[in-house]
Parts: C-alpha cells; structure tokens; sequence
C-alpha cells in the first residue's frame, strides 16, 4: 500500500530556488571564529550575504568601511574554493529587516557555547515572529575558534597582546596599525 504525499507548494518552491543566507555581526574586527562560521554557511547556501551591522549605540574600533574592506580580503578565498557568491554590505536597523532587503530565507548564527545558543533561540524566535518565511540557522564553531570572541581580541590588541591566534595576518596588521 502507497500513500501518496503532496509537498506544501511554497515548501516545494523553497527547496528549488536559490538558498541566499544573511550572516550579521559587528566584525569588529573579523576573528577566525567568524571565518570559520562563514566557510560552514558555504557548504549549505548557495549565496551569502555578510552584514555588517553600523549600530549607533556601539562604538566600534573600525569604521564601517574598513570592517568590509576586512571581510572582502579575508572572505575571497572562501568565495574561490567554493564558487559561493558572497557579497557584504552594512546595515543599521534589525537584523531580519536586512536579510530580507538581501533575499535572504535564512539567517546564520554562529555558536560557541551555551549562552550564545540561550540569547540565540530568544532572538530566533522573536526573528521569526517578525518575518515567518526567515529562518535561523545555528552553526556551532569549530573547537579550534569556539574561544574567540571579537570584544576579546579588540582588548588584547589595545593592551598591546599577540593577536595571531585569534585573527589572519592581513587583521593582526590592522589591529597593529590602530595601535
């Protein structure tokens, strides 16, 4: 005995177009926790979007255009090897407003431990209230990046500590230069 099934259209239509993922942060500056999240996202999308977020309320140690200016020099490589499209732009208002002016359906989310994955469920959830076709999804840090944290290796850098563990070289010359 079959049964025959019948996909709901919009889920079926999904599955046919393009995946495009959003993936915001402040990337101040980009560490290699976020290329590690960036090159995951690759394996699963078929477009991604970097956003880099323009806050008023934080203070940034980068401006906006040097934050993607860092991104598109640490990002080529990724772009190259996986023949991902991934584009970067700015943004200063929420988070999901922007992955939908991208045509994004997904929003990623790096994790690195619990109380990332707690704050990022809430915000999920409120994200999907507010635009239901968008979807979160989490992408847990590889063991080698899940201790680095951009506040982190912005303090060291500013203390005059050896960032190279933490950023690539091209960053570690930047964050040098700021001195």
């Amino acid at each position: 005995m079959r049964a025959a099934v019948q996909l709901d259209p919009d889920i079926a239509m999904t599955h046919a177009m393009p995946r495009t993922a959003f993936y915001p942060g402040s990337f101040d500056p980009v560490t290699l926790g976020h290329m590690d999240v960036i090159a995951r996202a690759c394996r699963i999308v078929d477009r991604l979007v970097i956003g880099v977020g323009t806050h008023e309320t934080k203070r940034p140690l980068f401006s906006a255009e040097d934050r993607v200016a860092m991104l598109s020099e640490e990002v080529t490589s990724i772009a190259g090897r996986t023949g991902i499209e991934i584009d970067i732009v700015t943004f200063a208002g929420l988070a999901v407003d922007a992955a939908q002016d991208a045509g994004a359906s997904i929003i990623v989310r790096g994790l690195r431990d619990a109380t990332d994955f707690d704050y990022e469920v809430q915000m999920a959830g409120m994200n999907g209230a507010m635009a239901p076709g968008v979807e979160t999804v989490f992408i847990a840090a590889g063991p080698g990046v899940r201790h680095i944290a951009s506040s982190l290796v912005r303090q060291i850098a500013q203390m005059g500590g050896d960032v190279a563990p933490f950023v690539s070289p091209r960053v570690a010359q930047r964050l040098k230069a700021m001195g």
